[in-house]
């Protein structure tokens, strides 16, 4: 295989087997209220690393993987990690790749909007959500696991992608006058 054809597939494989454990280990994981999402740790990591493509692409695949095994309404998942997906990686590609902080600041507010998200979209079909489950008893400990988990999966991800060490910063540009 070429090296080009061979990234898009590790990709796939790493959003594949983040969406496997998920979905039968992660998600059965109960601290404090809330389960870690590695499905969306792997995003932010593929996202930030590769841009806004690879970010909406890995994001649709693993939702669909996500709403197909949990026999939730298809799609409301698909939709909600793409558009994390493209965003994370816009930052990536503008800002904020080449950051120490980038991965804890994206895994951070990206757990905090897929889950409002989510709970906006629920709510629009009907669904019956729970705001104050949702918000006050799920979101902070969900984002604290998220956090803890954010190092070892975004350096396995980096490892995986073939990425020794992180991408070079770009040329900074100065504001003249």
């Amino acid at each position: 295989m070429s090296p080009n054809l061979l990234e898009p597939v590790k990709v796939a494989l790493l959003v594949f087997l983040a969406a496997i454990l998920q979905v039968t280990i992660f998600s059965q994981i109960d601290i404090l209220g809330g389960y870690p999402d590695v499905v969306l740790i792997t995003l932010v990591a593929v996202a930030l690393l590769r841009g806004s493509i690879y970010g909406a692409a890995a994001g649709f695949f693993a939702g669909l993987i996500v709403d197909t095994a949990n026999l939730s309404t298809l799609g409301v998942t698909s939709l909600l990690l793409t558009i994390a997906g493209y965003w994370i990686g816009r930052y990536g590609e503008t800002t904020g790749r080449d950051r120490a902080h980038a991965p804890y600041v994206s895994v951070a507010v990206a757990t905090i909007l897929v889950q409002l998200g989510a709970l906006v979209l629920h709510y629009l079909l009907g669904d019956d959500v729970s705001a104050k489950t949702a918000l006050l008893h799920a979101l902070p400990s969900k984002v604290l696991l998220n956090l803890l988990l954010t190092l070892p999966v975004y350096a396995l991800t980096r490892w995986s992608l073939g990425l020794a060490r992180p991408v070079e910063a770009a040329t900074e540009v100065r504001l003249l006058g």
